[in-house]
């Protein structure tokens, strides 16, 4: 494992990937904290709320061509003729990434010194929202895996990985607009109103149950939720397990 997080962490500096996306993630960060500094109202939980948004355009960079590189050079026939488990291939590369990710976010913890030595406050709130940041982070960076293990193209792993990422940060939005067709399809059908409202807030509500934004968003009051922080691990290891089936049966076909 520790061979495959190595290979695939020091790739991210022999190529541009690892530096692009450093630099798209400083100046989004440096952009919002000088944005509120300016103003003289820092708050660190709503710069980080706000880079959780752009995991749509950094996680299909740095994950794009974890798995699918390998399958376009042909590297990837290594995995399945030796006897190297895929498991600690799958998790390998998942940690690459989030160490990458670690890295970035040191723009942040230098906004946190700026703050405090300015007399700005960094409480449980701040804390909390750092704490999503990173399960986020894991659970959105196991999907670019998987999109990447589906593919031999990068870009094509790119596209895929932000739609799915796409389609999660726009699940309340999603959740709301399925209520409302499912509510004016029960009123053309003749359901009586009552019924029909109730049928479309059942709906919305198990829709909206996979938004993992509004799961957390208590965490930003300091309110924590271990069942939040388990979904997000749950969806990122079934990502992972995904991955790992994939390249399990790309190895039996080898065989």
């Amino acid at each position: 494992m520790y061979a495959i997080f190595k290979r695939e962490f020091l790739s991210y500096f022999r190529s541009p990937v690892g530096y692009v996306a450093i630099a798209i993630f400083s100046f989004l960060s440096g952009f919002i904290f000088y944005s509120q500094f300016s103003t003289g109202a820092v708050n660190i939980g709503s710069e980080v709320i706000s880079l959780r948004s752009f995991f749509v355009i950094i996680v299909p960079i740095i994950t794009m061509g974890l798995l699918a590189e390998d399958k376009k050079r042909g590297t990837d026939i290594l995995y399945y003729t030796t006897p190297v488990s895929l498991f600690n291939v799958v998790i390998g590369k998942m940690l690459a990434s989030f160490a990458l990710y670690a890295i970035m976010f040191i723009n942040v913890i230098i906004h946190i010194i700026v703050t405090l030595n300015c007399g700005g406050v960094f409480g449980v709130g701040e804390m909390g929202t750092i704490i999503v940041f990173f399960f986020m982070a894991f659970m959105f960076i196991s999907i670019g895996l998987f999109a990447s293990a589906i593919t031999d193209s990068q870009i094509v792993s790119a596209i895929v990985s932000f739609i799915m990422i796409l389609i999660t940060q726009l699940i309340s939005y999603i959740a709301d607009y399925i209520g409302t067709a499912i509510y004016s399809l029960s009123t053309s059908i003749g359901m009586k109103t009552d019924s029909a409202v109730n049928f479309k807030n059942a709906v919305r509500n198990a829709v909206a149950w996979f938004d993992p934004f509004s799961k957390t968003q208590d965490f930003r009051l300091g309110v924590f939720s271990v069942s939040a922080l388990f979904f997000l691990v749950s969806v990122g290891i079934l990502f992972l397990y995904l991955t790992f089936r994939v390249l399990e049966k790309k190895r039996w076909s080898q065989a």
